[in-house]
């Protein structure tokens, strides 16, 4: 029996195409084939190893998006490569100047794309070594770094967020950036913990739902962008093989996304988040296309948060 010929890159840009035509669909979200395939095609150079995950997230501005993120070839710098494609807009703001800063000074394990199959090219992940996590006073540190992570050092100890970040994502599109803490709270986190931070940044008081899912989390990350001295949003996340069995009332979007996940793949993974705004939260829903074992996983679990549903 001859051996089955290897996936060459333009099937794998093709078939995760695919995906993304079908889910698009589904989720009724309009987009245009050409710009999709553009990114597909030009970051997809290790495409048929890569970890790939979609997203949807309810609440206004957000129904009408379908999310696509996955790793790149390390040897390539993300942003130059936008930049130069007209993906982004050369720009003299700091958010520029972050991923080089960033790699400058820490040592890189991977990087990933994010974009919007609607609204185009959105972020770069920078994923840190999980041997050499970095402190994050030292992250604060950076030139360009958002002043409101210095400004926060406080509040990320007192509230036990962890001392160490693990990875980061960069939004060019909204200049902000996300820091996801390397070491969060053991046993998720307590009710009146969760009311007592969103109180102290201003947000919204949280809802019964999402005190529940803060008990559950096993990953914390925080929000911040230039042109405020605090924390922008907090996000909390749960992993489960299967939402449905979460202490919650699935949004009607994200319950018709997940069946069609779990068509395709019942045994596939999830995380659900929740995230804080100053006039409520919401909510969003990550599915994993493809699950790579060996390779800079940019939206990885802890080792063990699949093992059961959660």
């Amino acid at each position: 029996m001859s051996e089955a010929a290897p996936i060459t890159r333009q099937d794998a840009v093709q078939a995760l195409y695919s995906a993304i035509e079908e889910a698009a669909g589904l989720l009724e979200v309009a987009y245009a084939p050409d710009d999709v395939l553009r990114i597909l095609n030009l970051y997809g150079g290790e495409l048929t190893q890569a970890v790939v995950a979609f997203r949807v997230a309810t609440g206004a501005g957000r129904a009408g998006e379908l999310d696509c993120r996955f790793t790149v070839p390390q040897d390539v710098d993300p942003y130059r490569l936008a930049v130069d494609n007209g993906l982004l807009e050369k720009t003299d703001h700091p958010v520029s100047r972050l991923l080089a800063d960033l790699s400058d000074t820490c040592p890189i394990d991977g990087y990933g794309i994010d974009f919007g199959v609607a609204g185009g090219f959105k972020k770069i992940w920078v994923v840190l070594p999980r041997t050499a996590l970095q402190d994050v006073t030292k992250l604060a540190g950076l030139p360009s770094m958002p002043r409101s992570l210095g400004e926060s050092l406080d509040f990320i100890s007192r509230h036990g967020l962890g001392g160490t970040v693990g990875l980061l994502g960069i939004d060019y599109r909204n200049r902000t950036v996300n820091i996801y803490f390397g070491e969060p709270p053991a046993g998720g986190i307590a009710p009146e913990s969760v009311r007592s931070m969103l109180r102290e940044v201003d947000q919204a008081e949280p809802s019964e739902q999402m005190l529940r899912l803060g008990r559950q989390a096993f990953g914390v990350y925080v929000t911040l962008d230039w042109d405020s001295p605090v924390i922008e949003r907090i996000c909390f996340a749960v992993a489960t093989t299967d939402p449905a069995s979460l202490p919650v009332e699935l949004d009607e979007r994200i319950g018709l996304f997940v069946r069609h996940v779990q068509r395709a793949d019942p045994h596939t993974k999830f995380v659900y988040a929740v995230a804080s705004q100053p006039d409520g939260e919401y909510y969003k829903l990550q599915s994993y296309y493809r699950w790579g074992a060996g390779v800079p996983e940019i939206m990885q679990l802890p080792e063990g948060a699949l093992a059961d549903p959660v």
